[in-house]
């Protein structure tokens, strides 16, 4: 079931105007389990957006290159992270990095093992969400009870030529959009808390 209340506000970096989107917002809570869950939900003119048709729900590199919500994930006093990719097409990704964008082979393997995010997506007039849900074994493990996100999205319009791609999320904390600077993880999740 899509929330109906989104407490947080994802914010379009000043480079990567996008006159076309109103709002992006999302949720992420920890439940019971220790799964990850998410809700986006981004409203403009869906008819002047790309969004990915629906597809069998697989791993696909390059969700980034069109509409997709993502989810970056660390915890307090490590520099290890995990990157999450999910499209509303059904298609999902996932990385994870030693340090700021290093990727770690072996941990990427270890992640291939975990079962595949739960993608549920809708699309009507004005609004299109997301819902995904991501297996705490996927997670990394938190120091102290605590994991920090920076959640984001790309947003790929339909009738630009140039600078087609607008990055949104909580925090830009550089002159370009960077999901992956450390700076931009600022929300701070344990498994009492839900945003």
């Amino acid at each position: 079931m899509f929330p109906t209340d989104f407490s947080l506000t994802l914010h379009c970096h000043p480079a990567t105007p996008a006159p076309v989107v109103r709002a992006l917002d999302a949720r992420a809570a920890l439940n019971a389990a220790g799964d990850l869950e998410l809700a986006y939900c981004l409203r403009g003119d869906m008819v002047r957006l790309r969004i990915p048709e629906p597809r069998a729900p697989e791993r696909v590199d390059g969700l980034w290159e069109h509409t997709c919500f993502e989810v970056f994930v660390g915890a307090t006093g490590h520099a290890a992270y995990r990157e999450f990719n999910f499209s509303p097409s059904g298609q999902w990704a996932a990385y994870a990095f030693s340090d700021y964008r290093e990727r770690d082979p072996a941990l990427e393997e270890a992640l291939a093992q975990v079962a595949a995010p739960r993608i549920v997506a809708r699309l009507s007039a004005g609004r299109l969400e997301l819902e995904a849900r991501i297996a705490a074994a996927a997670l990394p493990t938190p120091t102290e009870g605590t994991l920090l996100l920076a959640v984001a999205a790309v947003v790929e319009a339909a009738d630009l030529v140039d600078g087609c791609h607008s990055y949104w999320a909580l925090r830009h904390p550089a002159a370009r959009p960077d999901f992956h600077h450390r700076d931009g993880f600022v929300l701070p999740l344990t498994s009492s808390s839900a945003v």
